[in-house]
């Protein structure tokens, strides 16, 4: 079935993606992504010495604000900052720096659609701009079903009102090591074929859902590749620089 966006991609082809580092002065670690016309910009504050209320003293403990781009923060954004720090704390080495906390914050400057996946993908390179010990990258991305049956990927603002259904799905990318110098080596449980983070939102069926997990691992291959050379490429300039 030959499927037609607006935007005259293919089903499964993701917008252009854009991604700086190092933007930001006064926090430990910055980044900019965009996916298409949706921009997030995060940033890294810490380790800072001591852990927030209920948290685990003997463990690096993390806290997400959600900037919204006007107005004030609401129910769906409480949500993604839930979903946001869950999922920074599957990815980073909770064990080196215990008793500290390090703050992560979104900003967001344009919503176009696949936003919550634009804001963990910013906030991972932020991660990995900081210095904090991870133990792997992380890749997000968001697949909708449209009533007629058929999976589409990192959609924008027009198609995702369109849908019945979305998942916001988060994978891991352990192809590219990213703890830092001097750090021992994690041992973990292989997660190649794994996922960190799943958000349904919508009715779908098993067989919907485990479609648009198999088209969304599928892409992250070309988002793995992105954060691969982007950030070899940010290597290279700070050599030179040096």
């Amino acid at each position: 079935m030959e499927i037609d966006r607006e935007d005259g991609r293919t089903p499964n082809q993701l917008r252009p993606l854009a991604c700086s580092r190092s933007i930001l002065h006064r926090p430990h670690g910055s980044a900019s992504w965009s996916q298409g016309d949706t921009k997030v910009l995060a940033a890294a504050y810490g380790p800072k010495a001591g852990t927030k209320k209920n948290e685990d003293p003997e463990k690096a403990c993390f806290e997400v604000i959600w900037k919204p781009k006007s107005g004030q923060i609401g129910k769906v954004e409480k949500e993604y900052e839930m979903i946001l720090k869950k999922t920074i704390q599957s990815i980073c080495v909770l064990t080196v720096n215990p008793n500290t906390t390090t703050s992560v914050i979104i900003q967001v400057v344009h919503d176009d659609g696949s936003l919550l996946p634009c804001a963990i993908n910013a906030a991972c390179a932020a991660l990995v701009d900081a210095g904090i010990p991870m133990k792997h990258l992380a890749v997000a991305i968001c697949c909708c079903l449209a009533d007629k049956g058929y999976v589409v990927l990192d959609p924008n603002k027009l198609e995702e009102k369109k849908m019945t259904a979305f998942a916001y799905l988060v994978f891991p990318n352990t192809t590219l090591s990213v703890l830092p110098k001097g750090s021992s080596v994690v041992e973990d449980e292989p997660v190649e074929h794994g996922i960190i983070t799943s958000v349904t939102n919508g009715v779908m069926s098993v067989d919907d859902y485990f479609l648009c997990v198999e088209n969304g691992r599928a892409a992250t291959a070309s988002l793995s590749s992105f954060f691969r050379k982007n950030f070899q490429q940010s290597q290279k300039n700070s050599s030179k620089a040096g």
